[in-house]
């Protein structure tokens, strides 16, 4: 029987939100593997946060921008390992200017960031001397970017999430939409843009587990895809954008608000990045 330690068990109820002796448990019965250890926690009814990744970074601080164009953004996260740290001056500093450059050169993806120069020492390098001077470790885990006619960034206060979306026209009117989108991305989390944009083995993942809690309810045999189908239909409606209720007017979809302000308007992208739970 693998040996199951009390890091173990907390990572996985900050990855859940569910209580230790649960996980503990989900922990024993699945030998240790984690992700078998959530699927454990979500057939036995608890409710698992469906996007988990998010649950399990530290502390830092993330920032997204477009440059002036709006035609290009990009979102970053640095991270280091207390809220004390993730305040302080300096490290805000660092990030933020890594965003800058970023945004500046129009870099496209974390390991040619990384490799970048500012002020004659790499990024990397940056990040390792603010690892030196803070005690802490700091790293640059996740960086996104995208191109489209019309990019909107959003940072939420205190900049532990922030959001980029990007829409195939251009016009004050399609920055005003694509701002409230990435205020929408930010707030309702969004796992991908529609259904389509969700792979298959995802989608055949969440059946399988809607089939077995199903079954554990006692429901009739005949009645278990039906339902389970009614169960993935609401899970994509919830976690694609498109398909999502609009905050602002829970009578429209994401998906139909934009089609209001342009019949052509499209949504061609959006990356969200969050750090701590």
């Amino acid at each position: 029987m693998a040996t199951i330690t009390a890091a173990e068990v907390n990572k996985l109820r900050l990855a859940t939100g569910v209580g230790m002796m649960d996980c503990k448990n989900a922990l024993v019965e699945a030998e240790g593997d984690f992700d078998k250890a959530i699927d454990i926690l979500r057939k036995k009814g608890q409710k698992v946060a469906a996007k988990r990744a998010d649950r399990l970074s530290n502390e830092g601080r993330v920032v997204a921008k477009a440059n002036a164009a709006k035609d290009f953004g990009a979102v970053v996260v640095v991270s280091c390992e207390t809220d004390f740290v993730a305040k302080n001056a300096e490290f805000i500093a660092l990030a933020d200017s890594i965003i800058d450059f970023a945004i500046e050169h129009k870099i496209k993806t974390k390991e040619e960031l990384s490799a970048q120069v500012i002020n004659g020492r790499t990024i990397a390098e940056l990040l390792l001397d603010m690892t030196g001077k803070t005690g802490e470790k700091v790293e640059l885990p996740d960086y996104k970017a995208m191109e489209a006619e019309t990019i909107a960034a959003y940072n939420h206060l205190g900049n532990k999430l922030a959001a980029i979306v990007g829409f195939n026209m251009k016009g004050e009117k399609i920055e005003e939409t694509a701002h409230e989108i990435a205020l929408q991305i930010a707030a309702m989390n969004p796992l991908a843009l529609d259904s389509t944009s969700i792979p298959q083995a995802a989608i055949d993942h969440e059946l399988e587990i809607a089939r077995d809690m199903i079954r554990q309810e006692g429901k009739p045999e005949e009645m278990v895809e039906k339902i389970a189908q009614g169960k993935l239909n609401k899970f994509l409606k919830e976690n694609t954008l498109l398909n999502q209720d609009y905050i602002d007017n829970n009578k429209l979809s994401v998906g139909d608000y934009i089609k209001q302000v342009d019949a052509k308007l499209a949504c061609t992208g959006f990356f969200r990045l969050q750090i701590g739970g």
